[in-house]
Order: C-alpha cells, then sequence, then structure tokens
C-alpha cells in the first residue's frame, strides 16, 4: 500500500457520512455497514430510507450549520446521495473533513448551464442547444433548436422541469410556466437509444468503469437497463473515454453516472451527469463482483477499488409505486408470483407511502445468456403488471 493510500486509509469501525437519506443512501449504507464502517445520515425527514438503517440519523436541514457540524464532527470523509444537495454545504464541511465529491465538482453538474460548458470544453459532444436566461434568449434562439425539449437549468429530474416544444411560442409559454427561471434549450436529436456509465474513481486518480447500461425511459423516469453485450465494442469505448474524461476534468472522487444518448447514426452524445449512484447502476449489487455503492465506501474510505467484473447478463425493471394500484384502488403487487422466477433478486426501499411515479424498489434478473435475463425479466414485469418490456 503506497504511502499516499495509507494516508486516506480509514480502518473498519470507522464513520463516514451521508448528506441525504433517500434509496440510494439507504443501498450505501448496507455497503458500507458490510465492510465494517459506521454511517451517519443528515436528512430533514423524521422517518427516510437511509435513516431507517444508519447508525446514525442527524435530522436537520442540508444547509443547518448545527446539523452539518454534527456530522463532520463524527464523521472522517463525507459524500451525498443526490445532486440538488446545496454545494455551499459540501464546501463547509469540506472545511472541517475529507468530502467526496467536492462542491466544487457538484457544482458544475447542479447546473445544466454549467455542465454543457464543462462537457463542450473537454471536447465532448453535447446535444445543440442555447441557455435561456430570459424571454429574449427564447426569442434570438436559433430556429435549427425547434423541435426541442425546455429544461430548468436547475432543480429538473426524472422528467420534471422539462417540456417538448415544436414551435417559439410553445416554448415561451413553457418558459412561463417554469416561472422564468433560467433554462437550456436543447435540440431533438434523431435518437437510437440511451445509455449510461457508471464510474468510481478514487482519492489517488484510480478508477474503474462498469459495464454500460442500455436504458428505456418511461415518463421521463427510467423503466428498464439491460446490460450484457447489446452495445457495439466502438459505443462502449468511446463512452468509457468519455466518462474518464469527464471524471479527471471535474477532478471527482466517488461515483458517477454519465447519461449518453446513442443516435440513428451511431455518434454518441451525452446527456447528463449524476454526481453519485445511479438508478442504472443498480444491477451491479447483483450481477458484479463490486456494487457501485460498494465502491462508494471503499473510495470514501482510501480502500483499492473492487473489480467491477459482470458475472451475468442482467436486466433491471424499476419499480414505481403505479404498481401498488389497480385503477385507483391500492393493492399489494404479486411478489410471490414474480419471485417465482428464481432468477430475479428483488430490492424494496423500505417507503411505506406508495404513490404515482414514486421509486419504490427495483428488480434485478440474471440470466446465462441476455436472451434468457429478457425472458425472465418479461416474466417479472408480467408478474407485477409493468408494461411489456419487449415493446419498449
Amino acid at each position: 500500500m503506497s504511502q499516499s493510500r495509507s494516508n486516506s486509509f480509514l480502518a473498519p469501525g470507522a464513520w463516514l457520512g451521508l448528506l441525504g437519506g433517500g434509496q440510494l443512501g439507504r443501498m450505501f449504507c448496507h455497503a458500507a455497514q458490510s465492510l465494517g464502517y459506521r454511517v451517519a445520515v443528515l436528512d430533514p425527514a423524521e422517518e427516510c430510507p437511509a435513516g431507517m438503517v444508519a447508525d446514525m440519523h442527524i435530522r436537520a436541514a442540508y444547509d443547518d450549520a448545527q446539523g452539518l457540524k454534527a456530522l463532520a464532527d463524527r464523521c472522517t470523509v463525507v459524500t451525498t446521495e443526490f445532486e440538488n444537495v446545496p454545494a455551499d454545504s459540501l464546501r463547509t464541511l469540506a472545511q472541517r473533513c475529507r468530502v467526496s465529491p467536492s462542491g466544487e465538482a457538484v457544482a458544475v453538474v447542479q447546473d445544466r448551464i454549467a455542465e454543457k460548458a464543462f462537457i463542450a470544453a473537454q471536447g465532448i459532444p453535447v446535444a445543440p442547444h442555447a441557455a435561456i436566461l430570459d424571454k429574449e434568449d427564447l426569442a434570438a434562439a436559433d430556429e435549427a433548436l425547434f423541435p426541442g425539449i425546455l429544461k430548468v437549468a436547475r432543480l429538473g429530474y426524472d422528467g420534471k422541469g422539462q417540456a417538448r416544444v415544436s414551435t417559439r411560442a410553445e416554448a415561451l409559454s413553457a418558459y412561463a410556466e417554469f416561472g422564468g427561471v433560467p433554462c437550456v434549450l436543447e435540440a431533438l436529436l434523431p435518437l437510437d437509444h440511451e445509455i449510461s456509465v457508471v464510474i468510481a474513481r478514487g482519492f489517488e486518480g484510480d478508477s474503474v468503469v462498469f459495464p454500460i447500461a442500455r436504458n428505456v425511459h418511461r415518463d421521463g423516469i427510467l423503466a428498464v437497463s439491460t446490460v450484457g453485450g447489446e452495445e457495439s465494442g466502438s459505443v462502449q469505448a468511446q463512452a468509457r473515454d468519455a466518462a474518464q474524461s469527464i471524471a479527471q476534468g471535474l477532478d471527482y472522487h466517488g461515483v458517477l453516472c454519465v447519461e449518453f444518448f446513442v443516435l440513428q447514426s451511431g455518434a454518441l452524445v451525452v446527456n447528463e451527469i449524476a454526481p453519485r449512484p445511479h438508478n442504472s447502476g443498480h444491477y451491479s449489487m447483483d450481477a458484479c463482483l463490486t456494487s457501485q455503492f460498494e465502491q462508494q465506501a471503499r473510495v470514501m474510505a482510501g480502500l483499492p477499488l473492487g473489480s467491477p467484473a459482470l458475472l451475468r447478463p442482467a436486466v433491471m425493471l424499476n419499480l414505481l409505486g403505479d404498481i401498488w394500484y389497480e385503477g385507483q384502488t391500492q393493492r399489494e403487487p404479486a411478489w410471490d408470483e414474480a419471485l417465482a422466477v428464481d432468477t430475479a433478486k428483488l430490492h424494496l426501499y423500505g417507503k411505506h407511502d406508495a404513490r404515482f411515479g414514486r421509486k419504490m424498489g427495483h428488480v434485478t434478473i440474471l440470466g446465462e445468456t441476455l436472451e434468457q435475463a429478457h425472458h425472465d425479466a418479461a416474466r417479472v414485469a408480467r408478474a407485477l403488471g409493468l408494461p411489456d418490456i419487449n415493446h419498449d
């Protein structure tokens, strides 16, 4: 072990800190605790998925000075569970403890305008776009950006804060509905499919890249991720190289996801960056030697990164609160029928209130071949009342 690595190494039993108490934090807690670490979670909710399983739950706002001090006093290193945590909170924590990722890196990806400028500066293609700071910017926008998508620059996620616009008039109407906040107008591209790359990068610059996931979204929310051989070697190499360049350019430490559009021409365009473990990387919990959450804990503790090797092809199905309902009548999903498919691995997030569009869990289906994984995933989807994955 190098001297620099030994200086950052934390022995099991040390405390790791987490801003955010959602399902990503819950899965991080499980992974960190399995390595022998204790986890303190800061989240304002009285009850939250990560707080239920953490060793300590500090109930405070993300910018609460006393809460941040309590977290830093307890933990040697702190990470974030979601990208909309105040970057200034990460900067405040960095004065007292190690922070992964940095407030500076998170600040870039919190703002779509800054994010796209950063990606383009790395020499990586992004969709044609324009920054919209006022109505005059929309009036002056290039006609080639229509039809397009108007996206709020900050705090948008899972399709929220986005509107498809065919004309300038529609864009002006959507801009007003968004409250006149800064936005990005992005041209619609001839999309073939979407992929994502999860990368883990340590404090010493060491990194590993997970197998590429092909993703299907419904209503702006990830529905299905498939891993295990659908992408060409050229696309895989380009995507990995781009993710590496982005992580290095941000001087990023931790787990990062880069989402891409694959165009009908085969060209690759970056859609957005998530400075955290990602929904499309959940397959790694069952299908890889080391999960994205264990990698996050390893980075924080100064441990060597684990192998991200894929053990079997996999299909991950995202489970929303919708499947708890038949019409407007609430019911319990048919878990027994779904798990009669013996290649299925169920993960529920401990949320008691099932709502339409709310992420409640996921199920990963493994196969000896990708064809078998697809076949079994279709059986699970039918049992749970999910749309036919073969028609996505």
